[in-house]
């Protein structure tokens, strides 16, 4: 899934401004810096998701026989080999 810049933005100063609300939680630095690293953090994982997602729609687009996206057997492929690139990446 793409999100735009904006969004990402947005959803890392929801983290930061939720880890501040939190009395058991301490910044060691300011929250600016909590924020570009949660954006940094939100952008890796959706990275690695998008890779995860393009390698198992390989493998089906792969097959011998044409599968439909959106069949019960494309559903079924593609949760078994996004599973098995998550083992590959050690997720």
């Amino acid at each position: 899934m793409r999100i735009s810049r904006d969004k990402l933005n947005k959803l890392a100063h929801t983290v930061a401004d939720t880890l501040a609300e939190i009395d058991e939680v301490g910044f060691l630095e300011d929250r600016n810096t909590i924020r570009q690293e949660a954006r940094k953090a939100l952008e890796k994982l959706l990275t690695d998701e998008m890779k995860l997602d393009a390698g198992a729609r390989q493998k089906i687009a792969s097959q011998r026989k044409t599968i439909p996206e959106g069949s019960q057997e494309w559903d079924i492929l593609y949760r078994k080999y996004y599973n098995d690139e998550v083992k590959k990446l050690g997720l």
